[in-house]
Parts: C-alpha cells; structure tokens; sequence
C-alpha cells in the first residue's frame, strides 16, 4: 500500500480578476521510507505542493490520501489532529516559539500529541542529541543562529514520530558539514523508521541525496525520475 498518493490535484488563485493556475493535474505516488526532491525554479509549484499535502491549503480540483484517509474528507479539526500525528513540518522559517527553549520546542508538538513527560523529555533530548545540539538545548531561538535554530526545527519535527516529513528548504541557512550531516540523520531515519522524506529544493546537496528527483515547472511534473 503507498504511504501517500496525489490524484489530479489542481490549485488556483484568483489576483484580482486574474485566475492563476499555481498547480495542474498533479499525480504522485510515493511509498513508505522514500527520500525525495521536489524542484524547480521560484514559482514552479514546490511549495504549494507541499501545503497541499500537508492539509495546509486545499487543492481546487483532485484528491490527497495519506494511508488512505482523503485529506479533503476531514473537517478542519478532524485534519488537524491527523497532520498533528501522521505529519512533521520543517519550514524555510523554522517557526519556533521565541519564548520557549530549544528543548520545549522540541517537546512542543508531542505535549500536544498528549506524550507523558518522561517520553518526550527523553525523545528530545535524543533527537538534539542527533543533531549536534545537545549542549544549547535551554537556549532560546534568540541566543541560537540560524543554523541551530533550522536543527532545532528538524529535531521537532522528527521526535513526534511522524511516516511523512515535507521540509521546505531545511538546507538553506546551513554550512557544508551541518547539511551533510543533517541529510545523513534524515536519510538513515528514512530506512530504519521508514519515514518517508519530501522536500522542497534549489539545494544541490539535497538533490544529490535524494533517491528520486521530481521536477516542477510553471505548476505541472516536467519530469519525474529515479536516481
């Protein structure tokens, strides 16, 4: 059974009087453990894609499974309970909460998930561990830089235990030897958990990580290839 499938998904918006077709007839497959790459030039689709998949924006015509369950037949707390457990989220933004420390943003989306506190104290810490951050996890996102701050942000997103991460350029604000480790953390999670990557790139050490490679341009799949 695929982990997620994407059926003829289409998305426009209006500008005015203007109708925009940011997507046209998407149709993906993706299966659990994969490690895949969404790119193409600014305004191609890749992130709109990724809202759409991740139940943050809707598509105007198609439909999303994820194990099966249409994201279009959920209400809106429904869908945000389910990204909540089946979904992790690493933004270009990063979106930490500036009050809280590096540990209680990592710890954040599990006391949501209702985790006791000794799980998700020790899974935090572990994944900060992982990501070299072990020595500022009470720092807050203020006294970090904006490469910790990214790391922060992938150790939030994987300690929930999601089968689906769609990261939007994770690499972009890290050095050679931080994205490379990274990637490597992310790639061997991807088999010995079997969460399934997709990520959204102009980022050339990503693409060279990546098993399979999608091509974006002007909202439609130019080419869809495994490497």
């Amino acid at each position: 059974m695929s982990l997620l499938k994407i059926q003829n998904i289409s998305k426009m918006y209006r500008q005015g009087e203007v109708e925009v077709n940011a997507l046209t007839d998407i149709n993906l497959t993706f299966e659990k453990s994969e490690f895949a790459a969404l790119v193409g030039p600014s305004g191609s689709g890749k992130t709109t894609l990724l809202n759409l998949i991740g139940g943050l924006d809707s598509p105007t015509s198609g439909k999303i499974f994820l194990n099966d369950t249409d994201l279009s037949a959920l209400n809106e707390q429904d869908l945000s309970q389910f990204r909540l457990f089946k979904i992790g989220f690493i933004f270009q933004a990063y979106n930490l909460v500036p009050v809280l420390s590096a540990l209680e943003n990592v710890e954040l989306v599990m006391v949501l998930q209702n985790t006791p506190a000794s799980e998700r104290r020790e899974r935090a810490l572990h994944y900060l561990n992982l990501v070299g951050l072990n020595d500022m996890i009470h720092r807050r996102p203020s006294a970090l830089s904006g490469g910790q701050q990214q790391r922060v942000a992938v150790a939030r997103a994987l300690a929930a235990g999601p089968k689906l991460v769609l990261a939007d350029e994770p690499t972009a604000n890290l050095d050679s030897e931080n994205a490379s480790a990274l990637l490597d953390i992310m790639f061997n999670l991807a088999k010995e958990e079997e969460t399934t990557f997709v990520f959204s790139t102009h980022d050339a050490r990503v693409m060279e990580r990546a098993e399979r490679i999608i091509t974006l341009h002007d909202g439609s799949i130019k080419s869809d290839k495994a490497v």
